[in-house]
């Protein structure tokens, strides 16, 4: 500790000579810049190693400074991947909305006196099928209760109930659900009805199947458009069975749909445009 500050001392002795010595050699004609000379040649390699040492402390500082900057860089490009990688599935997600979106535009060229609500499953009944589901579409919307509800695949059910942000749906294979259908290939009038035991499978049952009507698997069902419900022309599904109980009298059929209830995110929901106008002017 001692020896430490006895060379404290020395360095701060000399600091403190050459700091005089500079002083009286600025006068002219001094005779200490003699002495002066002498010291700086004698202190020239010191100086040097400071100077040194001066240089690669600044060095180091403009490194560090270097590294923080690079840094700062790297993680403001991180921020920037992460944003374009969620820019790039936004725009996939667009896309594949959109393409939905044509599909049922198809569908809206056969229904031009209906609008078309896109909406979100925001909540359903226990269960695996969505039988009964809630939508993130309500009354200032423009929804209205026995609204018809489909995907871009078909027909999905029907609006039971409507508050102002939310809507509760019934698709066709709750038990409680009815549609009026018909054949596609021979226009038979047929009733599309929910099966508590069939709904468990996704499926539905096919009624009022007379004598004279010509079923088979694998034949297409669309809404009738009878019952003031459902517009005319909706794909319901296909028959994936004809099954009797005991005559050609009491046939029945068993559907599947052309939707896939246990996959259901979005859906569209058909407004009477004049209904919806209405909502529209009542927003403004």
């Amino acid at each position: 500790m001692r020896f430490l500050k006895n060379k404290l001392f020395i360095l701060l002795a000399v600091t403190v000579a050459i700091l005089i010595i500079m002083g009286l050699s600025v006068r002219k004609n001094s005779k200490v810049n003699s002495v002066s000379n002498v010291l700086t040649v004698v202190l020239s390699p010191f100086q040097e190693f400071i100077n040194y040492i001066g240089d690669r402390v600044e060095g180091a500082a403009d490194y560090l400074q270097n590294v923080e900057a690079l840094n700062q860089e790297n993680e403001a490009l991180k921020l920037r991947i992460s944003e374009l990688e969620k820019e790039v599935k936004e725009l996939s997600d667009y896309r594949e909305k959109n393409k939905e979106l044509k599909e049922a535009l198809n569908i809206k060229d056969q229904f031009s006196d209906v609008e078309f609500l896109g909406a979100n499953i925001i909540a359903k009944d226990i269960g695996n099928w969505f039988n009964i589901f809630t939508i993130d579409r309500g009354i200032t919307d423009g929804i209205t209760v026995d609204s018809a509800v489909i995907t871009k695949d078909g027909l999905v059910g029907r609006v039971i109930s409507s508050d102002l942000v939310s809507s509760k749906v019934i698709t066709i294979i709750d038990e409680d659900s009815t549609v009026s259908a018909r054949l596609s290939k021979t226009r038979d009038l047929v009733f599309v009805k929910g099966d508590l035991q069939l709904k468990n499978e996704g499926l539905c049952r096919l009624d009022n199947i007379f004598p004279d009507v010509d079923i088979s698997v694998g034949d297409t069902i669309e809404t009738s458009g009878l019952g003031g419900i459902y517009p005319k022309g909706i794909i319901i599904g296909k028959v994936k069975e004809v099954r009797r109980k005991s005559s050609d009298l009491n046939r029945y059929a068993i559907i599947e749909p052309a939707v896939d209830f246990k996959r259901l995110e979005e859906v569209f929901v058909l407004e009477s445009k004049d209904n919806f106008d209405k909502v529209g002017e009542d927003n403004r």
